[in-house]
């Protein structure tokens, strides 16, 4: 399984109620941005790879990167940035309900979300859509200087860090400081990355109801809570609020949908 605490140190915040951030640094272009998280997320990946938390094998992973291979080229078409991504996908051994993008587009899923919620490909899609849009839209640099680090956060990773993990892990810790320790992204941005989504996995061919479905596992899964009782901070959209905002622009995504359905 996945060290909870390494995950941390990158900038993720495990959670039930949307994916997590990882910030951007500040004053970055976006050519340097996505040269830089593409070195990182390959040493997460290493770190993933040195605890055997990183799957390449099972039916979760192949399911998840079925998806992400499907949806890539619809993700490509939306890319407004003048940067070309390098679509990267890692699915880690972890308990944890989440998934995470960083810029460029390095896409994480961990295995909790897929199996405990019991997704269907369409909803891997949706959450898949979610954290493409991010990525197309450049949140996280829109949101630096949102999500800081602190010295007591630091200290305790980096104490961690050097008791379980050695170099490694010191080094997993210094990236997450450089990244931020993760907050959600705005209630705005979050809501931008849904409806962007959305349409990504109309585009792809998945039934975008899917989306909705999403969310009303995350309901259960959260206990039963009509509002989400996960809720990162009081501007993170609750698992209903996404639903009703999801509502709103269904008719424009069924249209996207229909229309790929007729190019099979």
């Amino acid at each position: 399984m996945l060290n909870k605490n390494l995950v941390l140190t990158f900038g993720v915040v495990v959670g039930l109620s949307g994916c997590t951030t990882v910030a951007e640094l500040t004053g970055n272009d976006s050519a340097t941005l996505n040269m830089n998280a593409a070195q990182d997320y390959q040493l997460l990946v290493d770190s993933a790879k040195s605890q055997k938390a990183l799957d390449t094998t099972s039916s979760t992973y192949k399911r998840v990167n079925a998806v992400f291979l499907k949806m890539k080229p619809y993700a490509d078409q939306a890319n407004q940035t003048g940067q070309a991504f390098d679509w990267k996908l890692s699915v880690f051994k972890s308990d944890d309900l989440n998934a995470f993008v960083m810029p460029g587009g390095k896409v994480v899923f961990f295995t909790g979300i897929v199996n405990k919620l019991k997704l269907t490909d369409a909803e891997i899609a949706a959450i898949m859509g979610h954290e493409m849009t991010h990525a197309l839209e450049e949140h996280s640099k829109r949101s630096a200087g949102a999500t800081k680090i602190t010295n007591l956060a630091v200290k305790f990773g980096k104490d961690y860090a050097g008791q379980k993990l050695g170099d490694m892990g010191t080094k997993a810790v210094d990236i997450g400081s450089k990244y931020g320790v993760g907050l959600p992204y705005s209630r705005s941005l979050e809501s931008k990355a849904d409806r962007g989504g959305l349409m990504l996995m109309a585009k792809a061919g998945y039934n975008p109801e899917a989306a909705i479905t999403v969310w009303e596992k995350m309901n259960k899964a959260d206990g039963g809570s009509t509002n989400g009782v996960q809720k990162f901070t009081s501007t993170h959209p609750s698992n209903n609020d996404r639903i009703t905002d999801l509502k709103k622009s269904m008719p424009e995504a069924k249209q996207l949908y229909a229309a790929s359905q007729k190019r099979k």
